[in-house]
């Protein structure tokens, strides 16, 4: 009975938060209603279409940044492993980087890496 008694206490609890919270909120903003019609820019007229804010360039260089952050998400746990599993591992890090080099030649050959 005591355990019931505990999840409804910090249910209690959880919902006043979240009313008080929306009640500050409520009470400190600026404009009472919010603005409904302009979604970004904090309320500012958009100037230019939202698909079109970006060159075409930008986008081969933020694929290469995934990859190398997804580089270094695989890098992490391998490291901690590698003194465990032993040349297999080091094999199979190995590919990983050649295959993202692939990526990086890519990329380079396309004019990704060149911003003039």
């Amino acid at each position: 009975m005591s355990a019931y008694l505990n999840v409804l206490v910090m249910l209690l609890v959880a919902l006043i938060g979240v009313g008080c919270l929306y009640g500050a909120s409520r009470l400190l903003a600026v404009a009472r209603t919010p603005i409904e019609t302009t979604p970004f820019l904090s309320g500012w007229e958009p100037n230019e279409h939202a698909l079109s804010r970006y060159h075409a360039r930008y986008y081969p260089l933020a694929m290469l940044f995934l990859a190398f952050d997804v580089e270094m998400l695989f890098m992490y746990p391998w490291a901690v492993i590698v003194a465990t599993s032993g040349v297999e591992a080091v094999v199979e890090m190995f590919i990983f980087l050649g295959v993202l080099m692939a990526g990086v030649v890519w990329a380079w050959r396309e004019g990704a890496l060149r911003w003039t």
